[in-house]
C-alpha cells in the first residue's frame, strides 16, 4: 500500500507539474499574440498641441490594441470645442500596430454679439469674445461687456487639463449689474441687482464618462429699490457679502457628430450658500439636469431635458429659482416669477432642412412644460394647475459646422395654459 501510494502521489504531481506548465505556456503565448500599440500619430492637427492630445488620450504606446478603449477616445476628443470630429485607423504587422488619429479642427475664437430686451422692455446688448483653445492646449479664456442700462462684465479662465489628463483649474470674476423684479405678497417691485463674484474650480475627471468641479465663490449681492410696491418686510437697500461652496457632479455618454447628438447626459450642481444678514438665511439649493439625445433617421434629432431643482424653502422674495425665456420656458417672458423649488420637461424635435459643406439650416417644433414651488410653499405646489406653466412652438437653428458652437437660434413659444404670453426668443447656442 506504501509503494503504491508513493506512485500515486509522483503520478499526482507530474500531472499537476505538467498542466501548471502548459497554462503558464499558453499565458506567455497569449501575451506575445497580444496585437500592441507602438506608435500613434496625429493627422490634421493644426493648431492644438499634439502633446496635449496624447495626453488626453487613454490609449497609449506600448499598450494592447483594444478598439472599444480607441473608440472612446474618439468620443472624448468629439468633445473638445478644438475637435468638431475624431477617427482613427490601425494598421498592423508582427502584433505591432501604428494607429493614425485624424481630427477636424473647430475655429474656436469667437466672438459674441447679442440683443436682448429688458424687464421693462428697453434694448441691451452684450459683446464679448472666447478662446475656446487658447494657446492650443484645450484652454477657454474669454471676457463680455453688457449693457441694460447699467454697466456689466465678466472674466473667465478654463483649463480641464492643466495639471494632468485628471485634474484642471476654473477660475472666474464677473461684475453682474440689471434690473430685476422681486415678488412679494402678489406685488412685485423692481430693484437694480449688483453681483461682484470671485470663483475658483477643481477640475477633476474620474474617468471617461464621470467628472467633478468643485471649488468656492466668494461674491457681493447689492439690492437697490427703484419703483414698484414695498413693504416693510422688504428692504429698499440690501448690502451683503456671501460665500458659496460648489459641487458639480457630470456623467457624460454622449456622442457627436456634428451638429446630431446621440447618448444620455446626467449633470448634478449643489450649492451652499452663506451670508449675514436678518432678510436671507444660510440655504441649501441643488438641480439637476438629465438629458437625452436620440438620432431618428438620417436628418432627425430628439432631443430633451429634465430639471428638477429645490432650495431651502425659506418664505423670501429673493427666492433663486426664476421663471425666464432664456432658462426653462421659451415666450414666457424676462423673469416672470420666483421660486423655491422648479420642475421643468424641455422637449424638441430637430430636423436638418438644408445642408451644404459648412452650412446646417435646422428647424425644430418644441413643447416647454415647468411647475414652481413658491417660496415658503409646499411640495403639492408643484401639482397645483396655477403654478403650471405650458408653451410650444417652432425654431430655426443656423449652423456653421466648422466652428465652436456656431449656433444662432431663434424660437416662437406660444403658451398653452391660462393667462399665458407668448414670443420669440433669440441666443447663441442650442437651447439645451
Amino acid at each position: 500500500m506504501k509503494v503504491v501510494g508513493k506512485k500515486y502521489d509522483k503520478q499526482h504531481l507530474f500531472i499537476l507539474k505538467t498542466i501548471t506548465f502548459a497554462v503558464l505556456w499558453l499565458s506567455v503565448n497569449s501575451y506575445s499574440q497580444e496585437k500592441r500599440i507602438e506608435k500613434i500619430t496625429f493627422s490634421g492637427v493644426k493648431k492644438t498641441k499634439k502633446h496635449v492630445l496624447r495626453r488626453i488620450l487613454s490609449s497609449k504606446e506600448n499598450n494592447v490594441l483594444d478598439s472599444i478603449v480607441l473608440k472612446n477616445d474618439m468620443t472624448r476628443l468629439k468633445r473638445l470645442p478644438a475637435i468638431s470630429n475624431a477617427y482613427f485607423k490601425a494598421s498592423c504587422s508582427d502584433n505591432k500596430c501604428n494607429v493614425v488619429v485624424t481630427v477636424e479642427e473647430n475655429f474656436t475664437i469667437i466672438p459674441e454679439i447679442n440683443f436682448h430686451k429688458t424687464i421693462n422692455q428697453k434694448l441691451a446688448y452684450r459683446i464679448g469674445v472666447g478662446e475656446y483653445n487658447f494657446l492650443g492646449r484645450n484652454i477657454v479664456l474669454g471676457g463680455f461687456y453688457q449693457y441694460n442700462g447699467f454697466d456689466s462684465y465678466g472674466v473667465n479662465f478654463r483649463a480641464p487639463t492643466l495639471f494632468s489628463a485628471k485634474w484642471g483649474l476654473a477660475l472666474n470674476h464677473q461684475n453682474w449689474t440689471s434690473e430685476e423684479p422681486l415678488y412679494f405678497e402678489s406685488e412685485s417691485a423692481n430693484y437694480k441687482y449688483q453681483n461682484i463674484s470671485y470663483e475658483a474650480l477643481a477640475l477633476y475627471q474620474h474617468d471617461f464618462k464621470h467628472q467633478f468641479q468643485f471649488g468656492i465663490n466668494f461674491f457681493k449681492e447689492k439690492y437697490n429699490y427703484l419703483n414698484g410696491s414695498t413693504s416693510s418686510n422688504v428692504p429698499t437697500e440690501l448690502n451683503v457679502d456671501k460665500k458659496l461652496l460648489k459641487l458639480i457632479y457630470t456623467f457624460d455618454n454622449l456622442d457627436y457628430n456634428y451638429q446630431y447628438i446621440n447618448g444620455f447626459k446626467n449633470e448634478f450642481h449643489g450649492q451652499y450658500v452663506t451670508s449675514e444678514n436678518e432678510y436671507q438665511n444660510d440655504f441649501l439649493i441643488f438641480w439637476n439636469d438629465l438629458f437625452y439625445f436620440k438620432r431618428l433617421g438620417n436628418k432627425g434629432n430628439w432631443a430633451n431635458r429634465l430639471r428638477v431643482g429645490l432650495s431651502s424653502n425659506d418664505n423670501t422674495p429673493f427666492a433663486p429659482f426664476t421663471l425666464d425665456n432664456n432658462l426653462n420656458l421659451r415666450g414666457v417672458g424676462i423673469l416672470v416669477d420666483r421660486g423655491t423649488g422648479s420642475i421643468v420637461l424641455n422637449t424638441e424635435y430637430r430636423y436638418t432642412l438644408y445642408e451644404k459643406k459648412w452650412f446646417v439650416l435646422q428647424g425644430n417644433v418644441f413643447t416647454d412644460v415647468g411647475t414652481w414651488r413658491k417660496p415658503g410653499g409646499a411640495l403639492s405646489d408643484f401639482v397645483d394647475s396655477d403654478n403650471v406653466r405650458m408653451y410650444s412652438g417652432i425654431g430655426l437653428r443656423f449652423i456653421n459646422k466648422k466652428i465652436f458652437n456656431a449656433v444662432f437660434r431663434i424660437d416662437y413659444g406660444h403658451g398653452l395654459t391660462k393667462n399665458a404670453s407668448k414670443g420669440f426668443v433669440f441666443g447663441i447656442g442650442q437651447y439645451f
